[in-house]
């Protein structure tokens, strides 16, 4: 299914949502909705959170923190919430960290936008996209929450990056670290290594290798750049010219190669080496682009 065949329905709401969530409490009151959506405050015991909430992890300290501000100063924004009428309850489509936050604060009632008609799908789309424009997500649960929307939606890695604002390769990194084994994708999700650490763990194909590295990674706090190089010292170590093998001016080339643009090169030529194919390895979109980029800056 095409984005074109999701209907203009989605493009509006996911507008209109997008504008009703950085409104205040007062401007929302005053708002005229025209999906059917209303401001109202409910009780607090009469809402469930989102069932495609993407967030996973919630910063118990800052949670405690948003509280104590709205113990203070109330909520400056109101949740976004539709109504299911076989609960008999309000289903949270975005704002949930809000809304635990009231909860703590110890408050019975929250101020919320009620859509009247909302489906599954839609709820799915406006949870992720909210989540990640204010980029409350980890890693691994916009990854989760990409998986899910393109199963979901049935559309492609392009058609996603133009409803979320990302590029189609920021897309395809994402979805890559959820080839990343269980205990890299918690350190992930906890913050002890960043999506730059896992791009570079990706770029060690050998899981044990792989493994190793991120031993090493965590155990040093090495930075992202220096998880890099030591990625590809792994995967492209230095390539020596002994008796019988390549040329050493062949090897040295490659190796000059490999260092200046960070990836495998290989050199393949005939008998008399007057004829040839160089072929410069990537593994990513962005490995691509970063390639693309160094090769420009060296021919400006």
């Amino acid at each position: 299914m095409s984005r074109q065949a999701l209907g203009k329905g989605l493009d509006a709401l996911i507008k209109q949502t997008q504008e009703v969530v950085q409104m205040t409490t007062a401007e929302a009151a005053q708002a005229v909705e025209p999906t059917g959506a209303s401001v109202t405050r409910i009780a607090v015991d009469k809402i469930v959170p989102n069932r495609f909430q993407p967030r996973r992890v919630f910063d118990e300290a800052k949670l405690q923190e948003l509280a104590e501000s709205i113990k203070e100063h109330g909520l400056t924004q109101p949740i976004v919430v539709v109504y299911d009428a076989g609960l008999d309850k309000y289903e949270i489509v975005v704002g949930e960290r809000r809304f635990r936050a009231t909860q703590l604060a110890g408050l019975t009632e929250i101020d919320a936008i009620v859509h009247k008609h909302l489906g599954d799908k839609e709820m799915c789309a406006l949870a992720l996209i909210e989540n990640i424009q204010r980029e409350d997500l980890n890693p691994i649960e916009t990854a989760l929450g990409y998986r899910n929307l393109m199963s979901k939606f049935y559309i492609t890695q392009t058609d996603l990056a133009s409803y979320c604002g990302k590029s189609k390769a920021a897309i395809s990194n994402a979805l890559r670290l959820l080839d990343l084994e269980p205990e890299i994708q918690q350190a992930l999700q906890d913050g002890l290594i960043s999506e730059g650490h896992g791009r570079a763990l990706l770029m060690v194909t050998d899981a044990a290798k792989r493994d190793m590295l991120f031993k090493k990674m965590y155990g040093s706090k090495m930075s992202v750049r220096q998880a890099e190089d030591a990625a590809r010292a792994l995967m492209f170590p230095v390539k020596k010219a002994g008796k019988g093998d390549r040329p050493a001016e062949v090897v040295s080339f490659e190796n000059d190669l490999q260092t200046a643009l960070g990836t495998k090169v290989e050199v393949k030529y005939g008998k008399n080496m007057k004829k040839g194919t160089l072929v410069i390895h990537y593994h990513s979109l962005d490995e691509l682009d970063n390639i693309a980029g160094r090769l420009k800056n060296k021919m400006l």
